[in-house]
């Protein structure tokens, strides 16, 4: 009998037609158009030789690829940057009406000598379908770095400068120029603050409204680290909160302590698009969907590499800290095609409404009463499952993968990956997780035989018809005074998972390799009465799928 491999392409989610793609690079919004450009390598699907890949959407949904736009020359290969609309034709590039800037990084490696990283130019005069590199390449340089590289620009109005904020070892340097070409530098900024687990990569720096204050705003500086290495959770992303002057970033009492934009394993190398229309008025973000740690060995069929979906970044006061809140675009809310709705239903109610679907890519809506533990397991089948929920009693929002499919491919990539949940005001919640021990940031992938008990009983009991963790005692008062329910979206694809708990206070991004029939979705709960306020579930139309 034939084996049928399982199809991890992503129904809602880009990943290139094929071979390698890793960090989102040149996000820019213009004439109706969304650009990705990607670090990609044609002739193989493991990272080699970059090049930028390049697609395009009007609804952020569905992805058209476009021909390679920019290739290795005799300055290096192109290693990951940012791209601009130069409005006012500051470059002399565009006298006739305005054009598409790319900023990146020329790597070049040679025989018996060190690594060289400088930063480059090259722009388009037809809507980023071909592109002229700059003549007078590189830019800028560095020749003491020999990690010197993805440059973020944006245009500072006040200052009336192209502002640029680029990787150097595990600082940031930040840049100034009236015209793309001609750079001073003005500040660095990451000693001693913040993660260093890793080389820092791939930064972004954007101003945003608090609250949605228009009188009150702050800067938002993202930061990605690569993998540092077996003591650490492999590649992540982290932020600060803080003020920017036009040439000195400087960070609020918040950012002293590590903030991570995700809490699951594999959002990296994320950045923002440039120049969205004021009456759009959102900072929309982009995220590559794998971790170095594992990157060139996940098990997809001639191709590798995803992106997350696009997410709204806001800031918000959180306990009087602003703090950075991810929510999906609203695209795809616009896109969803209706499976199942339903209002106070019992946990046996739901249960029995969700065992007919066979669903392998959706978006699951869920409020459940406050204080109590719930989840789902998602893309079940007989032998897998990833069980996605909330732990009432330890304050936790979790994604097991334990059991979720192919899994042997890394040694690292099984795990439980947990996260405190924000909840403000929540003292009772806050002294059970100090009495507890748990940090801020839980990864339980080290633990083999926790891991291994408690994914085996939540798939199997689920199967079973018994729900995991009923003999579990759920301790009211975890859930803040604020928040009378607890609030999850869940998107699903046929190799991620990414929730979304709270309004986007906390969000959780993993990749899943299940089998190609593993297609049913069941609910468990810690008490038998909980019921479920609401639940929606839809498919979302997407470029490669269903609806």
């Amino acid at each position: 009998m034939q084996i049928t491999k399982p199809d991890h392409r992503g129904e809602y989610h880009f990943s290139p037609k094929e071979k390698w793609m890793n960090d989102p690079n040149g996000m820019v919004f213009f004439d109706g158009e969304y650009h990705l450009f990607f670090q990609h390598h044609p002739f193989g699907d493991t990272w080699g030789p970059m090049h930028w890949g390049h697609a395009v959407t009007r609804d952020l949904i569905r992805w058209e690829e476009l021909p390679i736009a920019l290739e290795p020359d005799e300055h290096g290969t192109i290693f990951s940057g940012s791209a601009v609309v130069d409005w006012q034709n500051t470059t002399g590039f565009f006298p006739d009406e305005p054009g598409l800037v790319a900023i990146f990084t020329h790597h070049l490696e040679r025989p018996d000598a060190p690594v060289v990283q400088t930063q480059s130019l090259a722009y388009s005069t037809d809507k980023g379908r071909t592109w002229i590199k700059y003549a007078g390449n590189p830019v800028l340089e560095r020749a003491d770095l020999p990690d010197f590289r993805d440059p973020k620009v944006f245009r500072h109005e006040p200052s009336g400068q192209w502002i640029m904020v680029v990787a150097c070892g595990q600082i940031v340097s930040l840049y100034r120029s009236p015209d793309l070409k001609q750079w001073t530098w003005t500040s660095d900024f990451g000693q001693g603050i913040g993660s260093h687990d890793g080389v820092w990569e791939c930064p972004d720096l954007f101003e945003l409204h608090v609250d949605g204050d228009p009188t009150k705003s702050r800067w938002v500086m993202l930061v990605s680290i690569g993998d540092g290495g077996s003591g650490s959770e492999g590649s992540r992303t982290q932020y600060f909160v803080g003020g920017f002057d036009g040439e000195t970033f400087t960070p609020d009492e918040a950012s002293q302590q590590v903030r991570w934009l995700d809490h699951g394993r594999d959002n990296y190398a994320g950045v923002s698009w440039s120049d969205i229309p004021d009456e759009d008025g959102r900072r929309l973000y982009l995220g590559w969907m794998s971790n170095w740690r594992y990157a060139n060995q996940t098990p997809t069929d001639g191709w590798r590499g995803a992106m997350t979906i696009a997410r709204e970044l806001t800031l918000e006061t959180v306990d009087g800290a602003d703090t950075l809140m991810q929510r999906p675009a609203r695209e795809l809310e616009e896109a969803r095609v209706p499976v199942l709705e339903l209002a106070d239903v019992t946990l046996a109610g739901l249960r029995l409404a969700l065992e007919p679907l066979r669903l392998g890519s959706f978006e699951l809506e869920v409020r459940a009463e406050s204080g109590r533990s719930f989840g789902f397991v998602l893309r079940e089948g007989d032998s897998c499952g990833t069980p996605v929920g909330f732990d009432a009693e330890a304050g936790e929002l979790y994604i097991d993968r334990t059991q979720s499919g192919e899994c042997g491919f890394h040694a690292d990539f099984a795990g439980r990956h947990a996260a405190r949940t924000a909840q403000p005001g929540s003292e009772a919640g806050a002294a059970a997780m100090r009495e507890r021990g748990v940090t801020a940031m839980q990864s339980e992938s080290g633990v083999a035989e926790r891991q291994a008990a408690d994914s085996a009983a939540a798939v199997s009991e689920t199967q079973a018809g018994v729900q995991p963790g009923a003999d579990s005692e759920t301790k009211p008062g975890m859930q803040s005074g604020v928040d009378s329910e607890t609030e999850l979206r869940i998107f699903v694809d046929r190799s991620s998972v990414e929730v979304f708990e709270g309004g986007g206070r906390l969000v959780m991004t993993d990749l899943i390799f299940p089998s190609g029939q593993s297609d049913r979705l069941s609910v468990f709960a810690g008490d038998e009465s909980t019921v479920f306020r609401f639940v929606r579930i839809s498919r979302i139309a997407g470029s490669n799928g269903e609806a």
